[in-house]
C-alpha cells in the first residue's frame, strides 16, 4: 500500500473518542513529539510547561527525536516520561547504525531541520507510534507534524503545533505541508492572527484551525527589585531578533542616561557580531552580552524593564515571562505575537518595526518616569495571568473533546472535498484532451 492510500485509511475509523480511554479504566494519553528535549529553547520549554500542566489529568509522554546529552536542561516533571529516539551522545551505539549515516526520507528536506534528521529518525519515529496506545498525538515543529499525519494511531486525535509563523516557512516547505497537514485533525497556532492566515492561505477541509497561546506558568521564589538600573533582552542571536537594533537604541539611551545597563542573554550565530557592535560604538561598560541563562526570570526580575527589537515574533515568549515577573515590556509591532500580548500604554510599549529612535524614546520614557514604570509593571503581572496552566488547558481539554465529538462530520468534510478535486482535475484533463483533437470542418466540400 502507497503512503497516500495508508494515510486514507487511517481515517476510516470514525467512531472511537476520548472515551475510549475512559471505559477502559485508564487516564487519556497525550505524546508530544520534540525535536530535542535535552535543549534550551522556547519549544522545549513551552512544550514542558503544557506536558507538566496535563499531567495532572493525562497520562503524559514526551518523545524526543534526538538526545546529545545525559539529563536535559530544562526541569522535567517527574510525571512526564521522556523517550528520546536517537541517542547522539559520544559513545552511541546509533552513531555507527548505517541507517543513521543515511539522509531521510518522511521528514520533509525543505524543513530547515532536515540536516539533523537521518533514515534512523525515521524509522525510530514510525516503530514507536505504530506501536504506541496514545490517544493524542502531538507535533511541535512542521518536520515533526509530517511525522504525525504519517505515523500516528489512525485511532488518536492528530494534532500539529505551529510555534513559527506561516510566513516563515519557505514556499517549497507550504506545499508539502498543505499536502500532510490535511491528515491532521488540527493546527494549533500560538496567536489568533497566525491562525486567521493559515485559514486563508492553507485550506485544509476537515482540520480544525485553532489558536492556544504557550503558557508561562508564574516563577517560584521571584523577588522583584524595583530599584534596578537595568534593561534587559532575551533571545537566540539571530538576524531576525534585531539585537543589533537595539544596541543602536541604547546608545541613544546611553547618552542621556548614563547609570544605566542593557544585559542581552542568549546564544547564537551573531554573538561575535554583535560584540563587535558594542565595542565600535564604545559601549562595553553599557552593554554585555550574558550568554543563555535558565531560568531566565530571575534576570528579568532585577530589571527595570524587558524590551524585544524584532523584526518577526510567533508568539513573544521572553515579554510574558518579563510580565509574569511583574516587568513593563517594550517590543516592536511585529508580526504577530506582541500586538497581542501587548496592551499599548497599559503594561508595555508597541513601537514600529526597525525604528531605533522610536525605540530609545520608548525606554527613556520609562526611565525617566518610575511611577509609570510602577504602575506598568503591575499592570503586566495582572495581565500575565492570561497564560496561567488553568485557562490554558481548558483550551486544550475543549479542543480535544470537540475534535473527538466532530470526527465524522470532519472526514466526511475531508472526504467529499478530495472527491471534489478529483472531479476538477478529471475534468481539466478531458478538457485538455478536447482540446487537442483536431476541430471537425463543417463546410461541405464543392461539388464537381
Amino acid at each position: 500500500m502507497g503512503r497516500r492510500d495508508w494515510g486514507r485509511s487511517r481515517n476510516r475509523d470514525k467512531d472511537r473518542d476520548l472515551s475510549r480511554a475512559g471505559r477502559t479504566g485508564r487516564r487519556t494519553k497525550v505524546v508530544f513529539l520534540l525535536h530535542n528535549a535535552y535543549a534550551i529553547g522556547g519549544t522545549v520549554r513551552t512544550t514542558l510547561n503544557l506536558a507538566a500542566a496535563l499531567a495532572d489529568r493525562y497520562d503524559v509522554e514526551i518523545v524526543s527525536m534526538r538526545r546529545h546529552r545525559d539529563e536535559p536542561r530544562f526541569a522535567v516533571d517527574p510525571r512526564i516520561r521522556v523517550v528520546p529516539l536517537v541517542d547522539e551522545r559520544d559513545g552511541s551505539a546509533d552513531l555507527t547504525d548505517p541507517e543513521y549515516a543515511r539522509p531521510a526520507t518522511d521528514f520533509p528536506d525543505s524543513d530547515k531541520r532536515y540536516a539533523q534528521y537521518t533514515r534512523l529518525t525515521d524509522l525510530r519515529v514510525r516503530e514507536h507510534l505504530t506501536a504506541c496506545d496514545a490517544d493524542v498525538v502531538i507535533g511541535t515543529r512542521p518536520g515533526i507534524n509530517v511525522y504525525v499525519s504519517l505515523f500516528a494511531p489512525r485511532r488518536a486525535l492528530r494534532i500539529g503545533q505551529e510555534h513559527l509563523r506561516h510566513d516563515a516557512h519557505g514556499k517549497r516547505l507550504r506545499g508539502v505541508l498543505g499536502r500532510h497537514y490535511r491528515w491532521l485533525d488540527a493546527v494549533v497556532t500560538t496567536t489568533e492572527a497566525d491562525a486567521e492566515v493559515y485559514r486563508r492561505r492553507m485550506p485544509l477541509p476537515g482540520v480544525r484551525i485553532a489558536a492556544v497561546p504557550n503558557m508561562v506558568p508564574a516563577p517560584e521564589g521571584i523577588i522583584r527589585d524595583g530599584s534596578a538600573k537595568t534593561v534587559a533582552a532575551a533571545g537566540r542571536l539571530v538576524p531576525a531578533k534585531r539585537f543589533d537594533l537595539l544596541i543602536e537604541a541604547f546608545s541613544a539611551v546611553a547618552s542621556k542616561e548614563p547609570d544605566w545597563r542593557l544585559r542581552i542573554y542568549g546564544g547564537g550565530p551573531q554573538r561575535d557580531h554583535l560584540q563587535d557592535l558594542v565595542d565600535g560604538l564604545g559601549l562595553s561598560a553599557h552593554i554585555r552580552l550574558m550568554g543563555p541563562t535558565t531560568p531566565i526570570e530571575a534576570e528579568f526580575a532585577k530589571s527595570a524593564m524587558v524590551v524585544s527589537a524584532s523584526d518577526a515574533e510567533s508568539f513573544g515568549m521572553t515579554l510574558v515571562e518579563a510580565m509574569r515577573c511583574g516587568v513593563p515590556v517594550i517590543s516592536t509591532d511585529c508580526p504577530l505575537g506582541p500586538a497581542e500580548i501587548i496592551t499599548e500604554g497599559v503594561d508595555g510599549r508597541l513601537v514600529p518595526v526597525g525604528d531605533s529612535r522610536a525605540l530609545a524614546g520608548a525606554m527613556l520614557d520609562l526611565i525617566e518616569d518610575a511611577p509609570l514604570r510602577r504602575a506598568m509593571g503591575e499592570a503586566a503581572l495582572v495581565s500575565s495571568h492570561r497564560y496561567d496552566p488553568e485557562p490554558i488547558v481548558a483550551r486544550y481539554e475543549s479542543l480535544f473533546t470537540e475534535l473527538a465529538a466532530t470526527r465524522a462530520r470532519r472526514s466526511w468534510t475531508r472526504t467529499r472535498s478530495r472527491a471534489a478535486s478529483w472531479a476538477r482535475r478529471r475534468a481539466r484533463v478531458l478538457r485538455r484532451a478536447l482540446s487537442g483533437r483536431p476541430r471537425l470542418n463543417n463546410t461541405r466540400p464543392a461539388g464537381p
